[in-house]
C-alpha cells in the first residue's frame, strides 16, 4: 500500500519518490526482475501516488476515492493489461486509440502491462510510435521477468528499474510480522524453512505461509511444515557427510531407499545437498558463517563439520553432485544415478596437495642424504677391489621381500628403492670402477648434467641412453651396457656425438665411449646377490641399517664377488 512496504527494493522506491517530489516523472517505465519481488505492487503504488488527491509524505493516502478505486481495481484511469493474453497487434491498436482520451478523474491515465515480453514483434512495432511520443497525460509501466526478450527499441524509450531477489533475512522478517499479525506461534527455524522454499520470492513465501497456516492453525511446528511442503530435512544432508566420513557405502544405499520411500524429489534432494556442501565450503574457507543461509544451530554444526574436510575434497563432492543432477534430467533410472553418486562420494579418497607431497619428499631426502652415502661407502669399503652399484646397496638394505612392508607404503611397491635413493642423491643407478684420468667423484657430479645435455640436443639418443647402464670407467673410456643389439647399435652409431658431449661436460679430450651388451641388463634387471645367513659386515653394523632391519625387516646380503 505504501512505498515503505515494498520489501528489499529501496533503490527503486526511493528513486520513484524523488521523481514524484521533483515532478520529473518519465512517460514510460519498465520493471524487470524475478517473480514475486514487488514489480506489479510498485506499479500500483506509483499509479496511486500520481493520482492521489492528498498524498502523504510522497505516498498515497489510501483513503481518498481515487486510491480506493485503484486498490479495488475499478478505476477507469488505471488499466492493467496481461501481456500474455493480449499479445496481438489488434490489442495494441486499440490501446493506441484509447490513449488519445484524457483521464476520467485523475491526473494521469496509467497503463500497466504485465509480462510485456510476451507481446509479438508486430505488437511491439505498433506500440513503438505511441511510446516514443505519448500524450502528456499518459504513463506506461511495463513489468517483465525476461527483459532480454524486450526489443532494444522499446527499452531505449523507457526508464529501466531492475528489481532484486529478496534476501532470506528480509523474507523471514516479513513473515514474522505476518505471523504476529495473525497471532500464530512459529519458530525462527520454521520461518527459515518457508523462506528458503520461496527462493527469493516474497509472494511465494507469503503464499506458503498461508498454506501451512491453513493446515496447522495458530500453532505451526517444523515437522508439520516439512510434511506440508514435502521438503527434505536438513538433518538428512548432515547424514550424507557423516556417511562420507565413515566410508559407509551400505548406509548410503539405505539413505537412497529412505529418500524414495518418503516421496522426496531426487533433483530437489541433490539441489539441497549441493547447497549443504556449499555451506561447508564457505565455512571451511572463512570461519565467518554470515553467508550461510541457515539457523544459528546449523551454523554451529557447519563450523564443526567443516573441520573434517579440505576445500579440495568439498569441491570434488560438489562437482559430482552437480554432474549427477544434470544427468538425472535425461536418465530413465534416476534412482541408479543417485545411488552411484552417493557411493562414489563415500568411496572418494582425500585429496593430497602436490606441494605437500613434494615437501615431505624433500624432508625425506635431507634425512637420507648423509645416511645413505655412509651406507654405500661402508659397503664399498668391505670389498675394495669390486664395483658396488648404488642399486645393489639399496637392495642390500631393502631385500625384495620387505619392499611391500607397510612402512614403505604403496610407493615402495612400485619404485625400486635403490633407484629412489640414487635419484634423491642425483647419482646414476650404476657404479663405476676407479679410473686413471677421471675420478669417480667428478664423474658422479657431472653425470646428470651430461644426460640432460644429450636430451637437450638429441632426445632420440637420450631415450636409448636412459636405458643403458654405466659399467665403469677404464682408461678414460666410459663403458656402457645395453639392453639388446638394437640399443647397442644405436649408441655405437652416435658414439662421436656422445664423446663430444662428454668432452664438453667433463672438460677432457681423452674421454670416449665403449658399448657392450650386459648380461645383467639383458636378463631383465640387475642380478641379485646370493644371500648368506649370519653375515656380519661394517655395513650391517651401521645404525641406519640396523634401524631399517628392525623397523622394515631388511636383511643384509653378501655382495662379495659382485662386479
Amino acid at each position: 500500500m505504501r512505498f515503505e512496504e515494498v520489501v528489499g527494493q529501496n533503490h527503486v522506491t526511493q528513486t520513484l519518490r524523488n521523481a514524484v517530489s521533483s515532478n520529473r516523472l518519465a512517460h514510460a517505465y519498465i520493471f524487470s526482475g524475478p517473480r514475486g519481488v514487488g514489480k506489479t505492487s510498485t506499479a500500483r503504488i506509483l499509479a496511486k501516488v500520481v493520482n492521489c488527491d492528498n498524498p502523504v509524505d510522497l505516498n498515497p493516502d489510501n483513503v481518498c476515492e481515487m486510491c480506493k478505486e485503484i486498490t479495488e481495481g475499478r478505476s477507469l484511469d488505471v488499466i492493467e493489461i496481461d501481456g500474455a493474453s493480449n499479445r496481438g497487434v489488434e490489442e495494441i491498436r486499440n490501446l493506441r486509440e484509447s490513449v488519445r482520451y484524457g483521464p476520467a478523474r485523475g491526473t494521469y491515465k496509467v497503463y500497466v502491462i504485465d509480462e510485456v515480453h510476451m507481446l509479438t514483434k508486430e505488437a511491439f512495432n505498433a506500440l513503438l510510435k505511441t511510446l516514443e511520443e505519448p500524450p502528456k497525460h499518459v504513463l506506461f509501466i511495463f513489468a517483465t521477468t525476461e527483459v532480454h526478450k524486450v526489443p532494444p527499441t522499446i527499452l531505449s524509450r523507457c526508464q529501466r528499474f531492475d528489481f532484486r531477489r529478496i534476501p532470506l533475512e528480509e523474507i523471514t522478517s516479513n513473515l514474522r510480522n505476518v505471523a504476529d499479525a495473525e497471532h500464530a506461534q512459529i519458530s525462527d527455524d520454521t520461518l527459515l524453512l518457508i523462506g528458503k522454499k520461496a527462493d527469493g520470492s516474497l509472494r511465494d513465501a507469503q503464499g506458503i505461509f498461508d498454506q501451512v497456516f491453513s493446515f496447522c492453525g495458530a500453532t505451526i511446528s517444523y515437522e508439520q511444515v516439512l510434511q506440508v511442503l514435502n521438503a527434505v530435512d536438513q538433518e538428512m544432508f548432515f547424514r550424507v557427510t557423516d556417511l562420507i566420513k565413515e566410508k559407509n557405502s551400505k548406509g548410503s544405499l539405505q539413505l537412497v531407499e529412505e529418500i524414495l520411500s518418503r516421496g522426496y524429489d531426487i533433483r530437489e534432494f541433490l539441489r539441497g545437498l549441493a547447497e549443504h556442501l556449499r555451506n561447508l565450503l564457505i565455512t571451511r574457507t572463512d570461519s565467518d558463517t554470515k553467508l550461510v543461509e541457515a539457523s544459528e544451530v546449523h551454523r554451529k554444526r557447519y563450523r564443526e563439520e567443516a573441520k573434517h574436510f579440505t576445500e579440495s575434497d568439498i569441491l570434488r563432492l560438489i562437482r559430482l553432485v552437480m554432474e549427477t543432477e544434470s544427468a538425472i534430467r535425461w536418465s530413465a533410472q534416476p534412482r541408479f544415478k543417485l545411488e552411484t553418486c552417493l557411493v562414489q562420494m563415500v568411496q572418494l579418497d582425500s585429496t593430497i596437495q602436490i606441494d605437500q607431497l613434494l615437501e615431505k619428499l624433500e624432508e625425506l631426502k635431507k634425512k637420507l642424504d648423509g645416511s645413505i652415502v655412509d651406507v654405500v661407502g661402508t659397503v664399498k669399503a668391505s670389498a675394495p677391489t669390486k664395483a658396488v652399484t648404488v642399486e645393489e646397496a639399496g637392495k642390500s638394505v631393502f631385500p625384495k621381500s620387505s619392499r611391500n612392508h607397510r612402512g614403505l607404503g604403496e610407493a615402495a611397491s612400485r619404485v625400486n628403492v635403490g633407484e629412489f635413493f640414487s635419484q634423491s642423491l642425483n647419482l646414476p643407478t650404476t657404479g663405476t670402477a676407479a679410473a686413471t684420468g677421471l675420478s669417480i667423484e667428478d664423474f658422479h657430479t657431472s653425470w646428470k648434467k651430461f644426460v640432460d645435455e644429450v636430451k637437450r640436443q638429441k632426445i632420440s639418443v637420450w631415450s636409448v641412453l636412459s636405458q643403458a647402464q654405466v659399467l665403469g670407467i677404464q682408461d678414460d673410456a666410459i663403458q656402457l651396457g645395453c639392453l639388446d643389439e638394437f640399443h647397442l647399435s644405436s649408441l655405437q652409431h652416435h658414439r662421436e656425438f656422445l664423446t663430444g658431449v662428454a668432452q664438453k661436460v667433463y672438460g677432457t679430450k681423452r674421454i670416449r665411449f665403449e658399448t657392450s651388451i650386459s648380461a645383467d641388463l639383458s636378463s631383465g634387471g640387475i642380478r641379485e646377490a646370493q644371500r648368506v645367513e649370519g653375515i656380519e659386515s661394517p655395513a650391517a653394523a651401521h645404525p641406519v641399517v640396523r634401524a631399517l632391519m628392525r623397523e622394515l625387516g631388511a636383511e643384509p646380503l653378501d655382495l662379495r664377488g659382485k662386479t
